[in-house]
């Protein structure tokens, strides 16, 4: 069975946003790493956009929404890092 990789970002911010909750984090905080998630989730898709006209493309597998939507900004920063040495 093959997840989407939307499915799968939502996944991870509903992922992050329970295991925040759990462990009793502010919810001013919650609201900062789900707009941080969504933000990474944006970023991801912009970079894809604008990225294809150069050549650099980030490929969206559940694998890298997954981590985009559980760190954000960060998690794209190692979704590419992770793309460019493979």
């Amino acid at each position: 069975m093959e997840i989407s990789p939307v499915l799968a970002f939502f996944i991870g911010v509903l992922l992050l946003a329970i295991v925040l909750k759990i462990i009793a984090f502010p919810i001013k905080r919650i609201i900062r790493f789900i707009i941080n998630a969504i933000l990474g989730g944006v970023l991801l898709y912009v970079i894809n956009i604008f990225g294809a006209s150069i050549g650099f493309t980030l490929d969206i597998t559940w694998w890298s929404a997954l981590i985009v939507g559980v760190f954000g900004i960060p998690g794209v920063i190692i979704v590419a890092i992770i793309q460019f040495l493979i």
